[in-house]
């Protein structure tokens, strides 16, 4: 079994805004710089972009209205990391929830790094979106 996190934040915004510019693939260089500050290209169902650790292939959730924006990404290495994230109501706006899984020998300290650099990305998508 994994040791996991899951991470949380309000955004004010309805869960269809969150979710229409979350779950776009062009929209992640805007706000997912822990995953990539780069424009990604398209290869049929899949996203490849240079992360911050390698490139990366990255498959996303099929547009659903759930709010379900589960993404695999895989490493350079062959590893494919699962990302469960959603996004639900919570009152008059939305609450987006990323499940971080700690990988295979992972140290404390890239785990804490790892969610440190999902609490970044998660705060920049609230500021765009509340901006907005």
């Amino acid at each position: 079994m994994l040791d996991v996190q899951y991470i949380s934040i309000y955004i004010a915004c309805s869960p269809s805004k969150v979710y229409q510019f979350a779950s776009n693939p062009e929209n992640l260089p805007r706000w997912a710089a822990g995953l990539t500050s780069t424009e990604l290209t398209r290869d049929g169902d899949v996203w490849v972009a240079e992360a911050p650790f390698g490139r990366v292939a990255i498959r996303f959730a099929a547009q659903n209205p759930f709010g379900v924006m589960d993404h695999d990404v895989e490493l350079e290495s062959g590893t494919v990391v699962n990302n469960p994230m959603r996004v639900v109501s919570n009152g008059d706006g939305s609450e987006l929830v990323f499940t971080l899984f700690r990988r295979g020998a992972m140290s404390d300290q890239e785990y804490a790094a790892d969610k440190a650099a999902v609490e970044t990305d998660l705060q920049t998508l609230k500021r765009i979106l509340e901006a907005s």
